[in-house]
């Protein structure tokens, strides 16, 4: 009964010949199929924010690394996009945890052959990047407060503060991508049509791709809007004398507006009836085992 307009294009028209040509005329298959990827794109649309998130820790986290003491032992100084590193490894334990533990805990409470739907779990993992904003933007604020009372923000030299002070914020990011990155690949690729599973997994892909761009178009806006308001950018060149914390603040903000969104979204959506069905019976079939 889901967007019952599109029906109309599986409706046989008594009439010629042309009534049943293939462009004027669909099956019923194809009318459902559409309606199932048509169901996705809002859900593409509220990944575009988790995505830009994402991205911070390439752009952002790596330049604020490099004014910080990257110094290990006397004679070894580490790369500052070395600590992207804990990202990666935080999300492949905290993936490890899900599969083998959360998901059969969960199951108990829930009787839900997955744990959780996977909905929840990318609701989950953006209210965990929420919380990895916020703690960025504190981070920030911190970085800022030393920079000012050693007078870096005038020099714009490096602090002698540890870089290791920014690592909650990275293994918070690996976190949240354990729970947004693989549930957002893993629900359009099981929610789309069997013969558009490639469309399904090329939204997911889509989303970073539109992340990364709106990354680079928040940072240039925001710097040319408090320009042009204050004076002085919050993200400049000499980030001493920034408010990259407030930039962070206005991300924690977009992240917050976007979970709303996602949830009423997700409060009305309708999985494919397949899809549990075969969980069902993969399940059934590891229990006797």
């Amino acid at each position: 009964n889901d967007m019952w307009f599109l029906n109309k294009a599986s409706v046989k028209d008594v009439g010629g010949e042309s009534s049943t040509s293939k462009w004027s005329l669909c099956t019923v298959t194809e009318v459902e199929e559409t309606k199932q990827i048509l169901k996705l794109v809002p859900f593409v649309v509220t990944m575009f924010i988790p995505c830009t998130l994402i991205a911070q820790t390439n752009t952002l986290f790596v330049k604020q690394g490099t004014t910080m003491n990257r110094h290990m032992g006397p004679h070894f100084e580490i790369p500052p996009a070395s600590l992207g590193a804990f990202v990666t490894l935080s999300m492949l334990i905290t993936s490890v945890v899900y599969d083998r533990l959360f998901v059969k805990a969960a199951r108990r409470y829930t009787n839900n052959p997955r744990g959780i739907t996977l909905l929840t779990r990318m609701g989950i993992g953006q209210v965990i990047q929420v919380v990895t904003m916020a703690t960025a933007a504190l981070t920030e604020n911190r970085r800022l407060s030393y920079a000012r009372s050693h007078g870096l923000d005038v020099t714009g030299g490096h602090l002698p503060l540890t870089i290791f002070v920014l690592l909650p914020q990275y293994v918070l990011m690996g976190l949240a991508d354990g729970f947004v990155l693989a549930g957002e690949i893993e629900f359009f690729y099981d929610q789309a049509p069997e013969s558009m599973k490639s469309l399904g997994t090329a939204l997911s892909l889509t989303a970073y791709g539109v992340g990364n761009v709106l990354s680079s178009f928040f940072l240039s806006l925001v710097a040319r809007v408090t320009r042009e308001r204050t004076g002085k950018a919050w993200v400049s060149n000499n980030l001493n004398a920034s408010h990259l914390d407030y930039y962070y603040a206005f991300l924690t903000l977009l992240a917050v507006a976007n979970c709303v969104a996602f949830a009423a979204l997700a409060s009305r959506y309708k999985y494919k009836v397949e899809s549990t069905k075969t969980i069902d019976i993969d399940v059934d079939v590891q229990l006797k085992r």
